[in-house]
């Protein structure tokens, strides 16, 4: 099999991130999936064009009208679509899926499979465009690109999370997600409005009302710009984001105490099953001395295996995905805490006092 070249970044149409602006914001807080189409050039994924997913009546279990990419029926409509995008000479070529989200909460299984689903059976060069309408919503286009490594698609592969597959595939909570930059671009055409709708209006010529007035022209006031003053900045309020993103890393910590909890059980359960388990082997051992002392045939010692029953190891992926939001919030928080921390320092006339 040929080596496939790695993506080293994405380039998005500005079409399309504001198809999926619209698409987002038309429907928050519920969460919206869809296509994306383009190609790739020399490790430069080009995203052209999007579509949305469409949605379902009923729900699914979470509440959410949104077909998740890997539903039968979306892969059918997404094929369809494809089919009639390519008749009419338009990029059809998939070249991932987007999904909306609110301060960055979207590291879940639901994402993972979706993402395995898409580089394992659709086409491996694909990425995952994850747009936070919340964050957008207080000035900038909070997009971002991810892929899942390639160390955990082996091990996704595999469905095995266990202590000694995560030590085989070196992987951590670190190694899931690959974040790819990302840049916008506009095409030609659109970059040509852009600059003629930014050209300033002439004001309107003054028509003398005779000859006399060329020579003393009447003096026209000067324009009055009053300077913007933004009140909002010196607001020492904590924002209300950072409140939300706080609450959601409490949240995230708390299920990965239960996960820590979970496993800690499993730990015990082994143990004392390991106890029992050398318990009798020693003694099935001693038996076995007096039958040899009196020549008789000894006992089998592997018979634990059906006396015996070790517990099953819980799956580590549960956790794995807890600490990788976690961290996730916890850069969130770091981003957030600039601004009040500063506003802080200002008013403490710039001596810290904690």
């Amino acid at each position: 099999m040929a080596d496939i070249s790695p993506i080293k970044s994405v380039r998005v149409d500005a079409l399309v991130a504001l198809r999926i602006v619209k698409h987002a914001t038309g429907v928050y807080p519920t969460t919206v999936y869809g296509a994306l189409l383009g190609m790739e050039v020399d490790g430069v994924l080009q995203i052209t064009n999007a579509f949305p997913f469409p949605t379902s009546a009923e729900g699914d279990d979470s509440g959410s009208s949104a077909l998740t990419p890997k539903n039968k029926g979306v892969m059918w409509y997404q094929n369809e679509m494809i089919k009639c995008l390519r008749e009419v000479n338009i990029d059809a070529n998939n070249v991932g899926w987007y999904q909306s989200t609110t301060l960055g909460n979207f590291i879940n299984t639901n994402f993972v499979e979706n993402q395995a689903h898409y580089q394992s059976q659709m086409n491996e060069r694909t990425v995952a465009l994850v747009y936070d309408t919340m964050r957008s919503a207080q000035g900038g286009m909070a997009l971002r690109a991810y892929r899942l490594t390639s160390q955990f698609i082996t091990a996704y592969r595999e469905n095995k999370f266990t202590l000694d597959a995560l030590t085989k595939h070196n992987l951590t909570y670190k190694d899931i997600l690959q974040e790819l930059p990302l840049t916008m671009y506009n095409s030609h055409l659109a970059t040509s409005l852009l600059h003629q709708l930014s050209i300033p209006l002439q004001p309107p010529s003054i028509i003398p009302a005779s000859a006399s007035s060329l020579s003393n022209p009447p003096t026209s006031p000067q324009p009055n710009f009053p300077l913007n003053v933004n009140f909002n900045a010196l607001d020492l309020t904590i924002d209300p984001i950072l409140e939300k993103s706080c609450d959601l890393l409490l949240e995230s910590i708390d299920a990965h105490n239960t996960e820590a909890n979970n496993l800690a059980y499993y730990s015990r359960a082994l143990a004392r099953e390991q106890a029992k388990i050398a318990t009798w082997q020693t003694k099935r051992k001693a038996e076995n001395a007096v039958r040899a002392a009196q020549k008789l045939a000894p006992l089998p010692e592997d018979d634990w295996t059906k006396i015996f029953k070790l517990p099953q190891e819980p799956s580590r992926l549960d956790g794995l995905l807890v600490s990788r939001q976690i961290k996730q919030y916890a850069k969130q928080v770091d981003g957030f805490t600039a601004t009040s921390s500063a506003k802080l320092f200002a008013l403490n006339g710039g001596i810290p006092r904690f």
